[in-house]
Order: structure tokens, then C-alpha cells, then sequence
């Protein structure tokens, strides 16, 4: 996603799960950055030497991570940045880092937060950027123009850009009541002239999205998406368009085609003049295209569909070179383009490659696994789940022991079922408690 607000992709429903709920094996095979051993670690040195801390929250699984390190967090730049800050790798599948996701309300990956020698946060960025787009705003963002107490005080004397960056920290924290709760607090004055800059209007109204999402209020996020939608809203297209097609879907056949039918020929422009270019201005193309996908389907246009899917694969082996390794968020997208076609023959093929390619993650032995089982091929998948098992740590081992208990079950092995899941609780029950009950769910089914 291009974050200004609205939530990534990168990770969230079946493009989500496929991309976020999946769970990772050892640490990320990408990460190459070493730093200090925890975040509170990574804190008190950054008060010690009176540097900000850079936390990139990120995951094995999270395919807009891969985009970032191979493209972004590289180079003379990122060279730069790493004397000016301390950095540190939160992987979102430690119970430690977890705690810090839920204090700092970090929903989605990657997550770049700054904070301070004093501990105030600085400010944050969301999802993958462009090169070119990320170190303009994380060098923003570290000069302290950003700390929300200075913005604060200015936007309560009258500053439109203050309002503006104020409401789009807000959406950046995922905390739409809140942001609008601020915005109620400044002075009549303020707020009266507001709507005419056309930055403090549209954040205002995904914090209205956002406070809409909250509520399960399906007609309010349909308001707000199609508001914002009709407007030039770059990059967030995909993410809000995604909002739009979940709060239709209650609606009956024929109104949701009327709702949606109008989003097309402004998405096609989309995707051709900002996804599909030798210079892509939006780095999310996975975002781009499976909403695309969504859009065709809910209105019928089942050509409309299977060509954007396509247009992705072709887009991604033409990146890769027949090289996996080259990169990897590529490589998962095209994964994903073809799960999202039912290309089986074709998925078959890649999967057992990226197993080849990435043989010390779990996660590539996990999803082809987890994808037998639940095609009735459960004596196939379970040695592909016993490998990422002996991969896999914290959270994502109740993944891999999920679908391992599924098949044992198929195989009518429910003493072996029963022994797996005894094992996995007791190692990691206690740090994972949610995971645990899911897990155990799965002998009563």
C-alpha cells in the first residue's frame, strides 16, 4: 500500500490471509541488517546516544517486507540513514516484538516507526514505497518536523499543513475516532475554514473511513469510499477500493454491480498509468492487481479479471528472469497471481521451485503443504508440514501445527493429532494463548 493512511495490503481477507496469515519460519532469510538484540534494547541505546530508534516491523511472510529490503533498505542512502538512527528489525512473530505492535497499534507490515530519545514517537510510515518516496519521508520525519506535541501546537494556531500531518498521524495509527476526536478540540476558527484545503478535507474523510471500519458500519464505509474514490487519491486507491468491495458485498446482486460498476474505468487508469509501467509510482502491485481482480469479479467481468491476473504474472516473470531469487516479493506475487487464477499446474511448478529456492524458511514448505491438505491431499502434504515444522518458531509454529493435525486427521491418525497439539501448547501456549485455543479448536471439528 502507499500509506498516507489507509491500511497495506501488505498484509489482510483472502489476498490478505494469503499474504499476512501466513507465519514465518526462522528469522526473516532477507534481513541483513544486524542491531541491537530487542526493542528495549534498541530503546536505551537510542537514549544513551541520543539517537532516534527506527523500528521496521516485518515478518518472513509479509511480501511487501521483501520489497523493502531488496529495493529500498539498501544502497548510499539507507547508508546514511543507519548513522543517523538505531535500527532495529521487529519481527511480528515474537511474543516480545508482538507487545510492541499492540502498545504502538502497529496493524500492519511493514511498519517503520521513529521514535525519539525522549521516547515521544516521531512519526511512521506504512507499507512499501518507492525509493525515491521513502527516504524524503523518513529524513522528514527524523528532522522533528513531525513530532505530533509541535504539530499539535500548530495546527492549534491555525496551521492547515499542521492540521493536515496531525489527522494523517492519526490514520497512520489506525485510529480514525480518535484523530476526529482531536480535530473536535481545535478552535472554532480553525475548524470552520478547514474543508477548503483539500489535504485537512481528505484526511479527514479516511478518518471517517477508518471510524466507519470501527464500527462495522457497512453503509458509512461505503460513504466513505466512494467520497474518496472520486477524488485523486494515488496510490490508496487499491486499499480503499478493497474497503468498498467488503462493505458491498451485503448488498444484492444488482445494487452492488450499480455501487461498483463506475470504479472501473478510473481503476484500469490506475493500474496502467501507475502498476504497470517501467517506473511504477506504487510499489504494492500485488494490492493493485488483486483488487482488480476483485472489481471484475463483482461485476461480472470474468475476462476483465483472468487478464489482470495475467498481466501480473507476466509483469513479475518479467522480473524475476526465471531467477526466484532475484526477488523475492516478485517471486510471491506471482505465487499469489496464480492461486488467485487457479492456475494449478502452473502453482505446482512454482511452489516446488520456491521450496528449492528459500530451503531455510518454513514458510514455502507451510503454504504448499497447507494447500494439498485442504485439496483432500493430506498424505502429500503432511511431509511438506513436518519440514516447515522443524523450521517454524514462536507464533506461526500453531500454523504449521494446524494444517499437521488436519492431515493427521484425514489419515484417521487422531493419536498423533492429539500428541502434536500436547507438544505445541506446551512449549508455546503460555506466549500465544489465542493461537492455542484455535489450535485445540481443530480436534473438535
Amino acid at each position: 500500500m502507499t500509506w498516507t493512511s489507509i491500511p497495506p495490503r501488505g498484509c489482510e481477507t483472502m489476498k490478505h490471509v494469503l499474504a499476512a496469515a501466513l507465519l514465518a519460519a526462522v528469522a526473516p532469510a532477507w534481513a541483513a541488517h544486524e542491531g541491537p538484540a530487542s526493542l528495549d534494547a534498541a530503546l536505551a541505546q537510542g537514549k544513551r546516544e541520543h539517537k532516534p530508534v527506527l523500528v521496521d516491523f516485518q515478518a518472513v511472510w509479509c511480501y511487501s517486507c521483501y520489497f523493502m529490503a531488496s529495493h529500498v533498505l539498501n544502497g548510499k542512502e539507507w547508508d546514511d540513514l543507519s548513522k543517523k538512527v538505531v535500527f532495529y528489525e521487529a519481527d511480528a512473530d515474537k511474543p516480545a516484538d508482538q507487545a510492541y505492535m499492540k502498545k504502538w497499534t502497529v496493524h500492519f507490515l511493514p511498519t517503520y516507526v521513529a521514535i525519539g530519545p525522549d521516547g515521544e514517537e516521531l512519526g511512521r510510515i506504512l507499507a512499501e514505497r518507492p525509493r525515491d518516496t521513502f527516504y524524503p519521508e523518513i529524513n522528514g520525519i527524523l528532522s522533528g518536523d513531525a513530532k505530533l506535541s509541535k504539530l499539535k501546537a500548530d495546527a492549534a494556531k491555525g496551521s492547515m499543513a499542521a492540521v493536515a500531518d496531525v489527522l494523517d498521524t492519526y490514520n497512520a495509527r489506525y485510529a480514525g475516532t480518535e484523530g476526529m476526536a482531536w480535530f473536535d478540540t481545535l478552535p472554532p476558527m480553525v475548524r470552520n475554514v478547514s474543508d477548503k484545503d483539500k489535504r485537512v478535507a481528505f484526511a479527514k474523510q479516511r478518518l471517517l473511513l477508518l471510524q466507519a471500519k470501527d464500527k462495522k458500519d457497512d453503509a458509512g464505509i461505503r460513504d466513505a469510499s466512494t467520497k474518496l474514490l472520486a477524488g485523486d487519491i494515488g496510490c490508496d486507491r487499491p486499499y480503499v477500493l478493497d474497503d468498498l468491495l467488503g462493505a458491498s458485498e451485503s448488498l444484492a446482486a444488482d445494487a452492488r454491480k450499480t455501487l461498483l460498476a463506475p470504479q472501473k474505468a478510473s481503476y484500469d487508469q490506475f493500474v496502467t498509468t501507475q502498476v504497470f509501467t517501467d517506473s511504477p509510482a506504487c510499489a504494492d502491485q500485488r494490492s493493485s492487481v488483486l483488487s482488480g481482480a476483485d472489481l471484475d469479479a463483482a461485476i461480472g467481468d470474468t475476462a476483465g479479471e483472468q487478464a489482470i491476473l495475467r498481466k501480473g504474472v507476466e509483469s513479475s516473470r518479467s522480473r524475476l528472469h526465471g531467477d526466484l531469487k532475484s526477488d523475492r516479493n516478485a517471486a510471491d506475487n506471482l505465487r499469489v497471481y496464480l492461486v488467485r487464477a487457479k492456475a494449478g499446474d502452473e502453482l505446482d511448478t512454482l511452489e516446488k521451485q520456491l521450496i528449492a529456492a528459500y530451503p531455510d524458511d518454513y514458510v514455502y514448505n507451510y503454504r504448499y503443504g497447507r494447500r494439498l491438505v485442504e485439496s483432500g491431499k493430506a498424505a502429500e502434504g503432511l511431509p511438506y508440514l513436518e519440514t516447515a515444522a522443524k523450521k517454524a518458531y514462536g507464533a506461526n509454529r500453531f500454523s504449521v501445527a494446524t494444517y499437521r493435525v488436519k492431515a493427521l486427521r484425514a489419515l484417521h491418525r487422531d493419536d498423533d493429532a492429539k500428541k502434536l497439539v500436547a507438544q505445541t501448547v506446551a512449549a508455546d501456549g503460555k506466549a500465544f494463548p489465542e493461537q492455542t485455543k484455535k489450535l485445540q479448536d481443530t480436534l473438535k471439528s
